[in-house]
């Protein structure tokens, strides 16, 4: 009963999420980001932090209490403390009119910076160092210039919130100037984030990444250190991301990456395919990174580059198998036999017919038949026998810290020659034979090339990139097996047991 007397829990851990794609941090989580940085910091009151996706206030908050703590010595009296650290040190820009009242709320004690309650004496106008300016889209034809959101889902009515956030719509100069200092420098720039928006497109569930316009923002007013928190789909996929992913993996300045598979570790509660990571960036460092992966519970840490492969390998574990494997010396990776999306040109809202070209659709519609003329067969798969994979194989299972089976018995399709798919299906391997489909499939599907696969995918769709580490064997003519290919590329049992604890 009195530990119940007692318990005084933080409301900042309670605050419902606002969507999954704008997520309030749990303070604990900050603490952990906020432990990456140099101690130092924390007793440096010429240090200068920026929250440039403020929502809760709750980075700027903890910062605040470390500061509070480590500078009574120099600064001694409590008033004067308070108010250096807050006029001077810490910054944000609501995401929101909302969010920057719950900001200032958090930080000031009340959501009027100058008002009667605030903690801080020395404020002349009620957002003190948290701002918020509503401003629009800069639209170029139907998309916007700086996010890419789009016109007809986005230029709304002005009692509508727009989305045009601040930090990435504005020139690094004007981000400066925004809290009105003269040599205006930002040392720390740290925060969450928003995720992504809705691009219009697909049934309304088709989205584009935003948080990488974020880290590029913050980059360019070049402080010292960039601490934020993204989701990890940027290692291997993501609309848009492949400049991104390749400045991330080969900036040498990447000191730490802090990963989860389970975003739910991170935030209770909220459904991120492929996980979550947070990463430090610092400004003055040049070497390998210092990579911590969480998996099932286990905490592994291994400093290598970021840039071994063209895609990131969030597992230290499976990085000798990678180069066994890749030591066979093959010709070609089997992503260039996957096809590519669409390989019939049949789209998924496509109106199935009686009768025509026989053509494989969505699980729910079955075995209908498509018009010749909406068949398009440019790399001549129509008249072959062919494995056809599902382009989306887990939907519904996002969970990567779960072994994934990714194609089953009753996963596949074996079609024949004259019948074709929709784009709910690959053509994974197109041959003269039943026999050969038959002999591709079962390596396709032995734990080995599973595994192979899962280092690639971090979304819920496959596509012929995330094929890139598997060798295409050019001849299939036996049935192949996880011993079989276990013993052509020397893989040991230490590593075979890695292998069959990720792959069901």
């Amino acid at each position: 009963m009195n530990n119940i007397k007692n318990y005084n829990p933080d409301v900042l851990d309670a605050l419902a999420n606002l969507s999954n794609d704008e997520v309030f941090t749990p303070p604990k989580i900050v603490n952990n980001i906020l432990d990456t940085l140099p101690e130092k910091l924390w007793s440096d009151k010429e240090v200068t932090f920026l929250d440039p996706a403020t929502k809760s206030g709750v980075f700027l908050r903890e910062i605040a209490k470390r500061l509070i703590r480590s500078l009574k010595k120099e600064i001694p009296d409590l008033q004067e403390r308070l108010n250096h650290i807050y006029t001077k040190q810490l910054f944000g820009i609501g995401i929101t009119e909302l969010t920057s009242l719950l900001s200032r709320r958090s930080l000031y004690c009340s959501k009027l910076a100058n008002g009667k309650y605030s903690i801080c004496t020395d404020f002349n106008d009620e957002k003190g160092n948290i701002r918020f300016e509503k401003i629009k889209h800069s639209w170029q034809k139907d998309k916007c210039k700086f996010c890419g959101a789009s016109k007809s889902k986005y230029d709304r009515d002005e009692s509508l919130e727009t989305h045009a956030y601040e930090f990435i719509h504005k020139t690094p100069e004007k981000i400066i100037n925004l809290f009105n200092k003269k040599n205006m420098k930002f040392d720390v720039i740290i925060g969450n984030p928003p995720y992504q928006l809705s691009d219009g497109g697909g049934t309304g569930s088709s989205a584009r990444p935003i948080y990488h316009l974020f880290v590029a923002q913050a980059k360019k007013l070049k402080p010292r250190y960039l601490a934020m928190i993204i989701p990890s789909r940027w290692f291997s996929g993501g609309k848009g991301l492949q400049d991104f992913r390749s400045r991330m993996l080969n900036d040498s300045s990447m000191k730490k990456l802090i990963d989860f598979e389970n975003a739910s570790e991170v935030f209770p509660g909220v459904d991120i395919a492929g996980g979550v990571n947070y990463f430090l960036w610092d400004r003055d460092y040049e070497g390998d990174c210092e990579i911590t992966n969480f998996i099932d519970g286990e905490k592994i840490v291994v400093k290598r580059p970021l840039n071994e492969f063209n895609t990131f390998v969030r597992h230290s574990r499976a990085i000798p198998i990678i180069h066994k494997v890749k030591k066979d010396k093959f010709n070609n990776s089997l992503s260039e036999r996957i096809s590519i999306r669409k390989p019939f040109g049949i789209a998924s809202n496509y109106e199935p017919k009686e009768s025509g070209i026989p053509c494989y659709f969505t699980q729910k519609i079955g075995f209908k038949f498509a018009s010749k003329n909406d068949i398009k067969d440019e790399s001549g798969y129509l008249e072959k026998w062919k494995l056809l994979i599902p382009f989306a194989p887990i939907a519904g299972q996002t969970d990567f810290s779960k072994p994934i089976q990714f194609y089953y018995e009753g996963n596949t399709i074996i079609a024949k020659h004259g019948e074709c798919c929709s784009e709910s299906w690959l053509v994974a391997g197109a041959f003269s034979s039943k026999k050969e489909v038959e002999a591709f499939k079962s390596y396709l599907l032995t734990k080995t090339v599973r595994f192979l696969l899962l280092q690639s995918v971090i979304s819920q769709n496959i596509t012929r990139q995330y094929f890139n580490f598997i060798p295409d064997l050019i001849d299939y003519k036996v049935e192949y097996t996880d011993e079989l290919l276990r013993k052509s590329w020397n893989i040991n049992s230490d590593e075979w047991s890695f292998i069959d604890s990720r792959i069901r």
